[in-house]
């Protein structure tokens, strides 16, 4: 336990809850881990921490599940991938120069942003082209960087389309891991990556390996319709939640 010293017990239970929470959310909805994980561990860590351990648990629970990602997703993942790789290191620069209160409120913009970004109107099944899916790996980069969370511009490019639930599920979550990976890969190239986030996100991953099982026993039980419902929702309690936080 030497190695979680600088943790309060306090801090170790917040994360603990939060995390179980997430992860249940992330293995109904194919996403969310990261968007309701950051904002919380923020009010306990300082926001490169939240981000960087919510980074090591992504990429745990990825790695578990990279065979059936990999079979399942949309092409244009893997072309979203490689922009991430890109753009990860400058946005977590952003981050590591920019005052803990401020990014918080920014990374607290991200959740309010993801959920007016879903609500617009649905389109076709059609893939888009090359320079809205750059566009897209490119802010997902960004926001992978400076706040770990890569939905905001990924979760609207799949579920708005009319594809497959199995396979949009399947894309954002490769999306996702190659994001967190990428973000400790820059995490460690700026210096602001410490290995004691390592011990803190292996004591939270047996609680993200329950959670996600909890969630996908649900995925399979229920329709196309009361996913992308349950989509919605997530997403606007992330905003509203951000939002409380911003006026208290």
């Amino acid at each position: 336990m030497d190695l979680l010293a600088g943790y309060t017990p306090l801090q170790i239970g917040v994360a603990a809850l939060a995390t179980l929470g997430a992860a249940f959310v992330r293995g109904l909805a194919g996403f969310g881990m990261a968007i309701l994980l950051v904002p919380v561990l923020a009010l306990a860590l300082p926001p490169v921490e939240a981000v960087l351990v919510t980074n090591f648990l992504a990429v745990f629970i990825g790695l578990v599940e990279l065979r059936r990602l990999l079979g399942q997703a949309e092409r244009s993942a893997l072309v979203i991938c490689g922009w991430i790789v890109l753009a990860t290191a400058p946005g977590l620069l952003l981050l590591a120069t920019t005052p803990p209160d401020l990014a918080r409120l920014l990374i607290a913009a991200v959740a309010l942003a993801a959920f007016g970004a879903v609500l617009m109107p649905a389109r076709a099944a059609v893939r888009p082209g090359a320079a809205e899916t750059a566009g897209t790996g490119i802010a997902a980069g960004l926001l992978t960087g400076f706040a770990g969370m890569p939905g905001v511009p990924v979760v609207p490019f799949y579920v708005r389309r009319a594809v497959p639930r199995h396979i949009a599920k399947a894309s954002m979550l490769l999306i996702f891991s190659v994001a967190a990976a990428a973000g400790l890969a820059s995490g460690a190239a700026l210096g602001v990556l410490q290995w004691r986030l390592l011990w803190l996100a292996a004591l939270l991953f047996p609680l993200v390996v329950m959670g996600n099982w909890l969630g996908a026993l649900a995925f399979g039980r229920i329709s196309d319709r009361v996913w992308r419902s349950f989509v919605v929702t997530v997403l606007g309690a992330a905003a509203g939640a951000a939002l409380l936080k911003l006026l208290v």
